[in-house]
């Protein structure tokens, strides 16, 4: 058996490390040329992992271009695990492994196919999601089901904290398989079949912060966008902020945040303790305090600074 890896992803390294340090025989590990994988989230460097193990490493701009699709073909891969890839893979890239390509995707499978399903979950409020490993197959995280792990969204996750639980279930899951992929088996389970819509990319300019909502909803969209992703902002003042950490108050924690204007800084909140101070802002209804912010120029604002920023009675725009 001959394996290959695909990934560019942090959540990829966890599992690779593994599936190489159980003595898999691995033969190449593809990954995204540095400028290309640049301005993507949570971006990883797969060299010291392949060095360790003394792995090949091809970086590739494109799994599907022909240069790339030629060097799989070349290597005569039997299994290719495609982990930490935003890349959807053609049918004939697909077809370059003998016996297929395996990948992983952040949902329990059929629901939250599609785009950032992690983010999406967080920013609608979920309570439970979890990771699936699949058979890559034709159309949008189709392919047979070979596990899966669920696990609970606390109200202190962020995407960061929820990536992090996908990267342990990616090794987790690979090594449970592993011995029967290793013996040919194409182990796995249809999915079930849903209706549920497909889950939209999600870009940069998504960001922008609805201050006409409910706090809970405002304070999910923060933390379903923080590190490693691009960040929620907002506009105050005519400046563009990031709005990288906030804190959640109960719906009647501040009288004024109900005769407030959405989006209103209702005040500092000031504390001994340095973490815990911010900048209280209205939304539709109740509250949130923002901990940690990010001018456009690129200075980033927590703590008793965050605080003693002068805009009380001022109010963040949605432009």
């Amino acid at each position: 058996m001959k394996l290959g890896w695909v990934g560019f992803h942090m959540e990829g390294i966890p599992a690779l490390e593994a599936v190489l340090a159980a003595g898999a025989p691995v033969a190449a590990v593809l990954t995204l040329k540095p400028e290309v994988a640049a301005p993507r989230s949570g971006a990883a460097d797969y060299g010291p992992v392949c060095q360790r193990f003394g792995v090949p490493l091809y970086e590739v701009k494109s799994i599907n271009d022909p240069d790339s699709r030629a060097l799989l073909q070349d290597l005569k891969l039997d299994l290719v695990f495609v982990i930490g890839w935003s890349q959807i893979l053609s049918p004939e890239t697909l077809a370059t492994a003998r016996l297929g390509m395996i990948g992983a995707h952040a949902s329990l499978l059929p629901k939250n196919r599609g785009s950032a399903p992690i983010n999406w979950a967080l920013i609608r409020g979920e309570r439970v999601t979890g990771n699936s490993l699949i058979w890559l197959a034709d159309g949008v995280d189709a392919g047979d089901v070979i596990d899966q792990t669920e696990f609970q969204i606390s109200p202190y996750d962020t995407c960061g904290t929820l990536y992090e639980r996908v990267a342990v279930s990616n090794r987790d899951m690979i090594l449970r398989a592993l011995p029967q992929l290793l013996r040919g088996e194409r182990v796995g389970s249809p999915q079930p079949r849903s209706n549920g819509a497909t889950l939209p990319r999600r870009r940069p300019t998504d960001g922008l912060i609805n201050w006409d909502q409910e706090a809970c909803a405002v304070y999910n969209f923060i933390r379903g966008l923080t590190k490693p992703y691009p960040g929620a902002f907002g506009w105050l003042d005519g400046r563009r902020w990031g709005v990288w950490r906030a804190a959640l108050l109960p719906g009647r924690a501040t009288g004024a945040s109900a005769t407030a204007l959405p989006g209103e800084v209702l005040g500092p909140m000031v504390s001994p303790v340095d973490q815990a101070c911010g900048q209280v802002v209205a939304c539709a209804s109740g509250a949130v305090t923002l901990l940690e912010i990010e001018a456009d120029d690129g200075t980033v604002y927590s703590g008793r600074r965050l605080s003693e920023l002068p805009w009380t009675g001022r109010r963040w725009s949605h432009a």
